[in-house]
């Protein structure tokens, strides 16, 4: 039977009532259409949902209007599918005959799951919840996490920059068992992130910490983070909170193609996105518009751009292309030629955007002349066509010359050294990578130049630039094989920026494959200068420069001018290098068989110069790293400390001597040689995050070992998978002074404390000084303690001063200065206070006085008392107090009586001699008076003047009769040696001696 077919009346009215129709056939026709349309879209006027699911896992669908309070003429509820019932992807169930049917061109579906990758705005059922777990007592702070959320940035969603917690929220309602799957970037361990899961009680689902901690990523790279879920509600949250300690700012974290598998059914399809199309019925996904071609949302085709316009990949419309600038080429140099000639030609940025052929554009330069090629670099050397070669293996070449055997006694340095850039080594590779986009995958990220590599033109100004050296592993030198030492070997770059907006450059290491760690970063323009990083594991390593001219993203380049030079790079002691020059090595005795072979020196041990033997190093030496040639290359220690056993450190074994004014102090630190902590703080960010400063400290002893240790449990916690050796380049620092930044548990609501940002501050001993005062210097040269940063050129340093004080246990108390209450000024220089009674110099008999008492019934005690104040320990103890005989009167009285006896009896005979002198004299005086008047018969006064013209001979003229002084001068003046006395006399006669 032949099947019929009904025709629309639609169709049919026109061939019934002509055309144009009459008035009753357009009327006729309206009421067709309408009892039509209520006949058979009477769905148009309501919509149908699921019950829940009862005990048994079974539901019904019913219709629900869409207008409420208008229930006539809605469908009975029948029974639905089985609540674990889904369609496939690219299906979507239709309610009304509960069929999977599939999307239509131009949207998709995931069946049983949801995804979220457009990100123009936060989608519904997402929430952005920013808390501030620790508000202080005031509580202002409350306030000042308002501002903080996660941004959508069309194609990602962002984290805040800021020390805030804020968390995004999504609630989902699964029938069945399912997972959750997100694209992330996590590039700085500055930020914490993490992800958890719970159920409608808010109880946190039981997770691992590999779940709930994320891994670090490297800058520019997508990594995907999947966890199960259980049936049931599930509450997401993605939690992100800064750390800026240090007042710089954090890299967030990127979020995009959010994915939850288990919903029970899915349906309706969803759309595709601007700028995204699918083509074909039943798809699962959407694909990117190519570039110059864009769409609108639900497009199953993209529309190409007018030759006047263009777009990048995915956009949603086309923008006029602008005149062609100084911006949109670059310059490359080529390859050597045949002739060894190389010049330098221009080249479109790509994808050409610009116009050439309208006003106000320029031209693409013409090539520049042919120049003559650098050199090979060293260890290479040159072909007849211009190309560059290793060098065999026991072979070298500074890179101008062929390669020469090295002599005997002497061994290749092997390595990698790049100085020269006429094309990119073969272990080199170069990229660019963009974070919302893919408009640059294809374009070299650097370019050779001659002299140098610099940043290439990339697609726009937020590329990531990259630049990879891979080394396949470390291998010491024969000579230095039997070292002990921490290093394997070092690379060394010398580099600039020129920059005129936010660039930063990025240096990484990728150890073994498993993740890649930032180990140093520069921001903004940088004059040339050089790098260098010391690897302490043996290990496979690949090293990355990253720049980007600015993390903002814009349509228009600004900034293709800011570039990063690379000058040279350099790493030491590669395996499988090549060897631009030779060393001397250790040789066997000559009496061996094979004399004249390289062998390793023991540890602690050089190589002679003369007889190219190994010799121990003297006491209290070590040797540098990478270099055991000479008796110089031993080191001596610092004042106060000494060498291990395998001369690779110097150390304090807590006990040394310093002499000052003929006094030699002894100080044991013993008591302080085991780790010691200090905690600084609670310090506050400009957010109020509450954080504090954790140092650990190891003096002294322990054979040089470095006992103090710092770890990050954060990484630790995302790096488990990474092994043991990789572990070490990242969660932990051995050192004599390190340092940690520890976020309290209740500080942020976290079930532990955090530590992060873990750095060495010294792991190189230097010495010791004393002046009652103890001080002990250490320096840092890696990390930089043995690197230097991008603050601390020289790298970090600290200062350690032990200060005697009795009045503290032996054990102490560790504090810092209070002008700079983090230990440290200028973030470079570290100084601490170690006050502590067993810092006191040992006691000696210089550090007590005896006091002697009095004499009792012929006994007396003997007292030795400390010197005060007292500054010093241990040692010699005060003596016994002793007894001696002793007698009632003291010696000195004695004596003191027995010379005031004699000074008394010598003034008594001196008194006697001289008056019996005396009257001797006056004796002998009247004496000579009476004869003198005898023979003058005693004149009349007249007689005894002077006559006119007569002058007075007489000298001496008594008027009265002398003194006892006058005579006792007399006496002094008498010529020594006289026996006798003689008193001239003369008158106006004649003259007369008397003699007596």
């Amino acid at each position: 039977m032949a099947s019929k077919t009904r025709w629309p009346s639609s169709l049919l009215m026109p061939f019934l009532c002509g055309d144009p129709p009459s008035l009753f056939c357009s009327l006729s026709l309206f009421l067709s259409n309408v009892l039509s349309l209520t006949h058979t879209h009477a769905w148009l006027y309501y919509y149908y949902e699921y019950t829940e699911c009862d005990s048994v896992g079974s539901r019904w669908r019913v219709a629900i209007p869409h207008n409420l309070g208008t229930c006539s003429a809605l469908p009975t509820p029948t029974r639905g599918t089985d609540c674990s019932f889904s369609c496939a992807a690219g299906e979507f169930l239709e309610m009304s005959a509960q069929q999977c049917t599939p999307c239509a061109a131009g949207s998709y579906s995931l069946g049983s799951g949801v995804r979220f990758d457009q990100w123009d705005t936060i989608p519904a059922g997402f929430t952005s919840l920013a808390t501030y777990m620790d508000p202080g007592p005031s509580g202002e702070e409350s306030q000042a996490c308002n501002s903080s959320s996660w941004t959508p940035q069309g194609v990602y969603l962002e984290s805040s920059r800021d020390e805030c917690t804020v968390s995004l929220v999504y609630a989902v309602h699964l029938e069945k068992q399912g997972s959750v799957s997100f694209s992330y970037q996590y590039p700085d361990n500055n930020i914490f992130f993490e992800f958890y899961v719970q159920n409608e009680q808010c109880q946190e689902m039981a997770q691992t910490d590999d779940q709930k901690w994320i891994k670090l990523t490297t800058n520019g790279e997508w990594d995907t983070h999947t966890v199960n879920l259980k049936s049931g509600t599930n509450i997401l949250y993605w939690r992100t909170t800064g750390i800026l300690v240090g007042g710089k700012m954090v890299k967030p974290v990127l979020l995009r193609n959010i994915q939850i598998e288990g919903v029970a059914y899915t349906s309706e399809c969803f759309p595709c996105r601007p700028g995204w199309f699918s083509s074909a019925p039943g798809s699962s996904s959407c694909q990117p518009c190519p570039r110059n071609t864009s769409s609108n949302k639900g497009a199953a085709s993209c529309t190409p751009c007018p030759d006047t316009q263009y777009s990048h990949e995915g956009w949603s419309q086309c923008k006029e292309r602008p005149p062609c600038s100084e911006k949109d080429y670059f310059q490359i140099h080529t390859a050597c030629d045949s002739e060894g000639k190389t010049q330098v030609m221009y080249r479109w940025v790509e994808p050409r955007i610009c116009e050439e052929n309208v006003i106000g554009a320029v031209a693409l330069p013409p090539t520049g002349a042919r120049e003559a090629c650098p050199p090979c670099n060293p260890g290479y050397y040159n072909t007849n066509d211009s190309t560059c070669f290793p060098c065999p293996p026991g072979t070298h070449s500074d890179g101008t010359s062929v390669c020469e055997e090295c002599p005997a006694g002497t061994e290749p340095v092997l390595g990698y050294e790049y100085k020269w850039w006429n094309v990119l080594p073969s272990n080199m590779k170069t990229s660019c990578f963009n974070v919302g986009n893919s408009k640059c995958d294809d374009m070299n990220g650097w370019e050779v130049a001659g002299d140098h590599i610099r940043s290439g033109a990339g697609g726009s100004d937020n590329d990531y630039l990259i630049l990879n050296l891979h080394v396949p592993g470390f291998k010491l030198p024969t000579s230095l094989a039997g070292m002990t030492g921490s290093e394997f070997g070092r690379i060394t770059f010398v580099f600039e920026t020129i920059c005129s907006a936010d660039c930063e450059l990025y240096f990484m290491m990728d150890v073994n494959r498993k993740s890649t760690t930032v180990v140093e970063s520069w921001e903004g323009s940088k004059e040339r200068q050089s790098y260098t990083h010391i690897m302490t594991r043996n290990a496979s390593v690949s090293y990355t420069w990253a720049f980007q001219r600015t993390n903002q993203a814009q349509d228009v380049r600004r900034y293709i001018t800011d570039v990063v030079i690379l000058y040279s790079v350099s790493v030491t002691n590669v395996q499988d290098g090549v060897a631009s020059a030779c060393r001397a090595c250790a040789l066997l005795s000559q009496s061996s068989q094979r004399s004249g072979s390289c062998i390793p020196c023991p540890a602690g041990f050089y190589i002679d110069r003369d007889t190219n033997r190994c010799q121990e190093c003297p006491p209290n030496t070590y040797l540098s790293g990478h270099h055991t040639y000479g008796e110089d290359a031993c080191l001596p220690c610092g004042p106060g400390s000494k060498s291990n056993k395998e001369h690779s450190r110097c150390y304090s074994d807590c006990s040394f001597s310093h002499t000052e004014n003929n006094r030699t102090l002894t100080f044991d630190l013993s008591s302080l040689s085991t780790v010691a902590s200090l905690t600084i703080g609670p310090s506050f960010t400009s957010k109020g995050t509450k954080y504090l400063h954790v140092f650990n400290v190891s003096l002294c002893g322990h054979q040089g070992k470095m006992a103090a240790v710092c770890t990050d449990n954060v990484t630790d916690l995302a790096n488990k998978d990474m092994g043991s050796d990789s572990t070490q380049f990242v969660n932990s620092v051995d050192s004599f002074i390190c340092q940690s930044t520890i976020i309290p548990a209740d500080g942020r609501g976290f079930r532990m404390a955090l530590a992060s940002q873990s750095i060495s501050l010294a792991d190189t001993f230097l010495g010791e000084m004393a002046n009652l005062i103890c001080v002990f210097v250490f320096d840092s040269l890696f990390l930089r303690s043995t690197q230097a940063t991008g603050s601390c050129e020289r790298g970090r340093s600290a200062v350690m001063t032990i200060r005697c004080n009795p009045e503290k246990t032996d054990r102490g108390q560790l504090t810092v200065p209070s002008v700079c209450p983090a230990g440290t000024c200028d973030g470079c220089t570290f100084h601490f206070l170690w006050e502590s009674g067993s810092a006191c110099p040992s006691c000696t008999q210089d550090d007590y006085h005896q006091i002697e008492g009095a004499c009792k019934g012929g006994v007396q005690v003997t007292l030795s008392v400390w010197n005060e104040p007292k500054l010093c320990t241990k040692g010699m103890s005060l003596p016994a107090k002793s007894s001696a005989p002793c007698e009632a009167i003291a010696l000195w009285l004695k004596v003191g009586v027995g010379g005031g006896a004699f000074l008394a009896v010598l003034l008594v005979s001196l008194t006697f001699y001289f008056w019996k002198k005396n009257k001797r004299l006056e004796y002998k005086y009247s004496r000579l008076v009476m004869s003198a008047n005898k023979e003058c018969e005693l004149p009349v006064a007249d007689s005894c003047a002077l006559a006119e013209g007569e002058e007075p001979e007489d000298d001496v003229v008594y008027s009265h009769k002398p003194s006892l002084l006058g005579k006792l001068r007399a006496i002094a003046n008498k010529r020594e040696g006289d026996s006798s006395e003689s008193v001239q006399l003369k008158s106006s006669q004649s003259e007369r001696w008397v003699w007596g």
